[in-house]
C-alpha cells in the first residue's frame, strides 16, 4: 500500500517572514480557500498568534469562512507558552488549532527561555492542558529541533519523554535553521520514529544549502507521516521546502498517497506570485515559465519521435503545456512545432529561409515568441515587413503630482481613425482605458492583461533600452507580446501594439 502522507501548507505563515511580502485580509482569504478546496492540502497554518491586529482580521476572516465550508480544523495558527495569551487570542479569532511553539534544543531553551528543561516542560504541559480545557487541538513544533539533535539528543528525548502521553496530535520536527543534509534528516527522524511509534511526526525543512527537497524526501524514507511546505518555497532567509516539488518528489520517487491536485499547483504557484510580488523564477522546477520549454532542436526533434526527451514530469500533470522556444539553438524540429500549433505550412526551402531568421535574431539576442512567426514569415518570403492594420497615429501622455494621468489616444484601424482620452491610474492605464473606449465603440473586445514584466539592464544608465514583455489571455488563448523602447510606457504601448495586430490576424483567419 502507498504511505499516506499529510501536507500542511504554510505560506500564509512562515511564507510572509519573506523579506517585504504582506497579504492583505483579502488576499490570506483567497490563498486559503485556494489551498483547501482547489489543491486539497490537508491542513494550512495562517497566522502567527498575537503579532497585530490585521492579523487577528485576517485569521478571523478565515475562520468565518472555514467554518461554514467544513474546514475548520484544517486552520493552524502558530502560539506561544505564554500563560495562554496565545490561545485566548486564537480562540477568540474563531480557531480551533493550535501549532504550539517550544523548544528543540538546550541551547535555545537555557539561553532564550533561561529556564531549565524541566520548568520549559512544565510550562509546556499547563498550556496544553489549558488548550484541552478550551477545546482547542494542539500540535507541537520543536522549534530548532536539528540543532537540539546534532547537540543536545538528551535533551530532546527528555522532552518528548515528558509530554508524550498528553493531549498532543503532532509532534513537529523543523529544521529550523536549514542546517541538515540529507543523511542527518534520515538518521535523525528515525531515531524519533522507532523511539516513539505511537507518535505522529510532521517534518518542517528549510532551504538554506538548498536541500530542503532532499531532507524532505529523506524524513519520509525514515517514516514521517506529514511534511509542510509553501508555495514557491516563500519563507525566511532561503525560504521553506516548495509546495509542488514536494508533491511531485513524493508521488514519483516514493509513491506516496497525497491528498493533492497536482493540476492546480500552477494556478496556486500564479495566485501566490501575483499577491507576494516575489517572481517564481523561469527555471523552478514544476511551476517556472521555462521548465517545460525545449531550446534545443534536438531536443524538439527527439519530441517528435516518440517523446525522446519527455520524464514524469509532463506539464499536464501540473495545468502546464510543453513550449518550443524560438532562437539561436532552434532547429527547424522546434520551428516546425510552433508552424503546427499556429496552423501554418512551409515548404523545406521556406522552412529554412525562416529557421536562418530567427537564428539570425537570437545571435543578435532578440527575443523571439511563437506570436513573432507569421511577422518573420511574411517578412522573410515576402521580403518586406508584414502589413498591421491597426497603428497608432498619435498618443499624448500627462502625469501629475496628486492628480490621475490622462492618456489621449488616435488609433488607425483598416483606415479609419479613433480618438478617446481616459484617466487611470499611471499613463499606461490611462491608455489602455483610452483604448478600451474605442474598442467598445467598434464592440471588439480586449483581452485580459495576466502579467507585466519589465527589464532594465544592469548599470543604472537613464537612457537604456526598456524590454516590457506582456502576457495576455482571451479565453483559453495565451500569448506574450514585446516591446522595446527607452521609455517604459513606450516600450508597454509597442508591446500592446503588436498583441491588438496578432488578435486582428487571428480574428481574419
Amino acid at each position: 500500500m502507498a504511505t499516506i502522507i499529510e501536507i500542511m501548507d504554510t505560506t500564509l505563515r512562515d511564507g510572509e517572514q519573506t523579506t517585504g511580502v504582506s497579504y492583505t485580509e483579502a488576499e490570506k482569504l483567497n490563498i486559503a480557500k485556494t489551498l483547501l478546496e482547489e489543491v486539497k492540502v490537508d491542513r494550512i497554518e495562517v497566522a502567527s498568534a498575537r503579532v497585530s491586529e490585521g492579523e487577528y482580521k485576517g485569521v478571523s476572516t478565515i475562520t468565518r469562512w472555514a467554518a461554514k465550508a467544513g474546514h475548520l480544523q484544517k486552520i493552524e495558527v502558530l502560539g506561544f507558552v505564554d500563560g495562554g495569551q496565545s490561545l485566548e487570542w486564537i480562540k477568540n479569532a474563531g480557531g480551533q488549532v493550535i501549532n504550539l511553539l517550544t523548544k528543540g534544543s538546550l541551547k535555545h531553551c537555557k539561553e532564550q527561555l533561561r529556564k531549565t528543561p524541566e520548568e520549559h516542560a512544565a510550562d509546556i504541559k499547563a498550556c496544553v492542558l489549558k488548550a484541552q480545557e478550551m477545546g482547542i487541538v494542539v500540535n507541537m513544533y520543536l522549534e530548532d529541533w536539528s540543532n537540539g539533535m546534532r547537540n543536545s539528543p538528551d535533551y530532546v528525548f527528555y522532552m518528548v519523554d515528558a509530554l508524550q502521553n498528553l493531549p498532543i496530535r503532532r509532534f513537529m520536527l523543523p529544521d529550523t535553521l536549514g542546517i541538515l543534509n540529507p543523511d542527518e534528516t534520515y538518521r535523525y527522524c528515525r531515531q524519533m520514529i522507532e523511539r516513539y511509534p505511537q507518535l505522529h511526526f510532521d517534518f518542517h525543512a528549510h532551504n538554506d544549502y538548498d536541500l530542503a527537497a532532499g531532507n524532505v524526501y529523506m524524513a519520509v524514507k525514515a517514516g514521517v507521516k506529514g511534511i509542510h511546505t509553501t508555495v514557491n518555497g516563500l519563507g525566511e532567509r532561503a525560504g521553506n521546502v516548495p509546495l509542488a516539488s514536494v508533491v511531485a518528489i513524493l508521488k514519483d520517487h516514493l509513491n506516496c498517497q497525497l491528498s493533492v491536485e497536482e493540476v492546480t499547483l500552477n494556478k496556486i504557484s500564479r495566485l501566490v506570485e501575483s499577491f507576494s510580488g516575489i517572481r517564481i523564477p523561469a527555471n523552478k522546477p514544476i511551476v517556472g515559465e521555462y521548465v517545460y520549454t525545449q531550446v534545443a532542436g534536438i531536443h524538439a526533434d527527439g519530441d517528435s519521435k516518440n517523446k525522446l526527451y519527455y520524464n514524469d514530469l509532463y506539464p499536464e500533470r501540473f495545468g502546464r503545456q510543453r513550449q518550443y522556444a524560438l532562437g539561436k539553438l532552434s532547429g527547424k524540429a522546434n520551428i516546425k512545432q510552433n508552424l503546427e500549433q499556429l496552423g501554418i505550412e512551409l515548404t523545406p526551402e521556406e522552412m529554412k529561409k525562416v529557421t536562418d531568421r530567427i537564428i539570425e535574431l537570437g545571435d543578435k539576442k532578440e527575443y523571439v515568441t511563437p506570436e513573432d512567426l507569421p511577422y518573420i514569415i511574411a517578412d522573410v518570403l515576402q521580403g518586406e515587413k508584414v502589413a498591421d492594420s491597426i497603428k497608432v497615429k498619435n498618443y499624448s501622455l500627462s502625469v501629475a503630482n496628486n492628480l490621475h494621468s490622462v492618456a489621449t489616444l488616435k488609433l488607425e484601424i483598416d483606415n479609419q481613425e479613433y480618438e478617446e482620452t481616459a484617466a487611470g491610474d499611471g499613463q499606461y492605464d490611462a491608455f489602455m482605458k483610452a483604448l478600451r473606449k474605442i474598442y467598445d465603440k467598434l464592440n471588439k473586445s480586449l483581452p485580459e492583461l495576466t502579467d507585466y514584466l519589465v527589464t532594465i539592464p544592469p548599470g543604472g544608465r537613464t537612457d537604456a533600452l526598456v524590454e516590457t514583455i506582456i502576457t495576455w489571455r482571451l479565453g483559453e488563448r495565451e500569448l506574450k507580446t514585446r516591446g522595446l523602447d527607452p521609455d517604459q510606457n513606450v516600450a508597454a504601448i509597442k508591446a500592446t501594439l503588436r498583441m491588438l495586430n496578432i488578435m486582428e490576424k487571428t480574428q481574419e483567419s
